[in-house]
């Protein structure tokens, strides 16, 4: 995945600023698309950032199967503030994460739960075009056709999500997805329920990163 994730670095801008030229007018930044979507309360003793890619089955498996479970757990009782950050691992994933981005800050999370929980039918369908069904998914969040091909064809918004994921690549080693970070302490991969409760145990032992 580290090879996929450098060459999408190396040739994703040019390739982006070639595309953006189809489109004549460029879009908007949405007012909070480089704020860090996340849930629960700020204050809490243990924050983790979840770095992740939207077109990665491991994301997808753990938003679907551990995330509701730490949500009740955790989040919703004030005892972890839960940063979602983007890693996209390849092109269609970019372009998922500006269109989830790009959307009201209160539908980030059931969009990317709805394409995380969706992969095989919308990123890996061999019978579709995996972005004719990300817009299905926009679409159907509110996003207009036009706002779609606006933000998705736009290299300064597209150059933020990379910004991002290259400084966590340099800054904390991050070459594949899921990767967690719990109080500045990485732990790479899909996490079990347990391994969280471990972590997070761990986490109450050091600050708060600031």
């Amino acid at each position: 995945m580290s090879i996929t994730r450098r060459s999408l670095l190396v040739s994703v801008l040019p390739v982006l600023t070639i595309m953006a030229t189809k489109i004549p007018t460029h879009a908007e930044i949405p007012k909070n698309f480089s704020t860090p979507r996340t849930l629960g309360n700020s204050n809490a003793k243990v924050h983790v950032e979840e770095w992740f890619s939207l077109t990665c089955v491991h994301c997808g498996r753990f938003a679907h199967d551990i995330l509701p479970q730490i949500q009740k757990k955790y989040i919703d009782t004030g005892k972890v503030f839960y940063i979602f950050k983007d890693f996209p691992l390849d092109k269609v994933a970019l372009k998922a994460a500006i269109v989830a981005r790009s959307l009201p800050v209160d539908q980030y999370k059931p969009f990317i739960t709805a394409l995380l929980s969706n992969l095989d039918q919308w990123a890996f369908n061999e019978n579709a075009d995996p972005l004719q069904e990300l817009q299905k998914y926009s679409i159907l969040a509110g996003m207009s056709k036009e706002r779609f091909q606006q933000v998705t064809h736009d290299d300064a918004i597209q150059k933020i999500i990379l910004e991002e994921s290259n400084y966590a690549e340099k800054h904390f080693k991050i070459d594949s997805t899921p990767t967690f970070i719990f109080n500045g302490k990485k732990v790479v991969g899909e996490l079990t329920l347990d391994k969280f409760d471990q972590e997070v145990n761990d986490a109450l032992t050091r600050t708060v990163p600031s």
